[in-house]
């Protein structure tokens, strides 16, 4: 019984649309660098630390505000003092009001800062906010920095294994072809021992860069899973043609922008803070206190009443205490300072230098894809020769190391490009 032509048609069509479905689902699960550092910062890490900092950051600012606010509370109590020996109706303990003393206050305090001590907390506390916010930052950049460069190495490894085992495959069939000549008299047995040389040679190189491949995926993968020993599908961006260097920001220090910077200042302004709160103890401190309830010797709910007090706390001399902390955390804030301009300079030359290797690697992306053709031609060339009795096999060994060590350096240099364009987006605070 035959099948008809639109039965086969529907047939080929369901087979393709399968594929292309299959197809596009391996390509959905492979993960992009994007895909890596998210599984990155979804897990415990330094960033989740840094985030349970700033929650901690958050929390001292509530209780700096609160300072300025009236503290309220209840004072519940109850005092026996016993009968005075001689007189029992005195009681034997002159420093207490009776024989019973029962308390049931309502309480309201307020300190007025009159000192500055409160404003100083408060200021210390967002500085202490924004300290915990550029840790946060760094620990997420350099987090990504850490994913970005495992993965580039992964591809890099992935990538010399197969350029290695490319090699190999021709060396294997030159190798054979070598053999084949010698047994028929065509060719001298110094060329099967020196095609057999690079075989054993690419065998051993080989090696080397599928164990380079297991340890990269295992450093890659150890960033989300404790599984680190299955191997990851990744997005090969090395096939792809290299993005060109983006233009010069338009800013003429725009490594200024970086976190680095925000955590110096952030903590400049904990110990500027820290000064003022020392030297609250020199200034008065006036506050006020309002109670209302019972404090009698027989309880009795018509005994009730309330009672107003103002306190001021006048500092004299504390022996230099509080004007020596104060010179102390401006110390400690100068320290800072000069830690920052110490910093604009080294990242000043961090952020020149990864401009400059950007171009560099760049440049050298394009020029090694250029020798990876050259080589690939002379490697035809050599071979044609010496099948046609006018080359020797070492030409072609030669030509077959020229030809791995071009594939080698030509991915080397783009993984250089891409890890050169993370770095400056680090180094221009992006």
């Amino acid at each position: 019984m035959g099948i008809s032509w639109r039965s086969y048609s529907s047939g080929l069509l369901l087979v393709l649309g399968c594929a292309g479905l299959c197809l596009g689902q391996q390509q959905e699960d492979a993960l992009t660098l994007e895909e890596c550092i998210r599984k990155a910062l979804a897990v415990p890490s330094p960033v989740s630390l840094a985030r349970l900092e700033r929650e901690i950051a958050d929390r001292e600012q509530v209780q700096a505000r609160a300072g300025f606010l009236p503290q309220a509370g209840i004072n519940l109590g109850y005092t026996y003092n016993s009968p005075n020996l001689l007189d029992r109706s005195a009681f034997s303990f002159v420093a207490l009001n009776g024989i019973r003393e029962f308390v049931a206050l309502g309480n309201i305090f307020q300190e007025l800062d009159t000192s500055g001590r409160l404003r100083a907390d408060s200021a210390r506390a967002r500085a202490s906010q924004q300290a915990a916010a550029a840790s946060l930052g760094i620990a997420e950049r350099d987090l990504k920095r850490a994913v970005a460069a495992a993965y580039y190495r992964l591809l890099l490894a992935r990538r010399l294994v197969d350029a290695i085992r490319a090699s190999l495959e021709e060396s294997r069939q030159f190798e054979q072809r070598t053999k084949l000549l010698s047994s028929a008299g065509e060719a001298a047995r110094a060329d099967v021992v020196k095609a057999s040389a690079q075989v054993s040679f690419l065998v051993q190189a080989l090696s080397t860069a599928e164990l380079a491949a297991s340890l990269a995926n295992q450093d890659l993968a150890s960033f989300w899973t404790r599984e680190v020993a299955g191997p990851l599908r990744l997005v090969d961006v090395f096939g792809e043609p290299l993005p060109p260097p983006e233009p010069p920001a338009a800013d003429a220090a725009p490594f200024l922008r970086r976190f680095e910077f925000r955590l110096l200042d952030a903590q400049e302004q904990v110990f500027r803070a820290e000064a003022r709160a020392a030297k609250a103890g020199l200034y008065p401190r006036l506050s006020w206190t309002f109670q209302y309830g019972l404090d009698v010797n027989k309880l009795a709910w018509n005994n009730r009443g309330y009672a107003a007090f103002v306190n001021l706390n006048v500092p004299v001399f504390d022996w230099f205490r509080s004007l020596s902390a104060a010179r102390q955390s401006e110390a400690r804030a100068g320290q800072v300072a000069a830690s920052r301009a110490i910093a604009e300079r080294r990242l000043s030359q961090e952020h020149q230098s990864a401009l400059e290797r950007v171009k560099r690697f760049h440049e050298q992306a394009e020029q090694c894809r250029q020798q990876v053709a050259l080589a690939e031609e002379d490697l035809k060339l050599s071979r044609l020769r010496y099948e046609g009795g006018e080359g020797a096999a070492l030409d072609v060994v030669v030509a077959q190391n020229q030809l791995a060590q071009a594939r080698s350096n030509y991915y080397s240099s783009v993984a250089n490009y891409f890890n050169a364009r993370w770095d400056l987006e680090v180094a221009s605070g992006r």
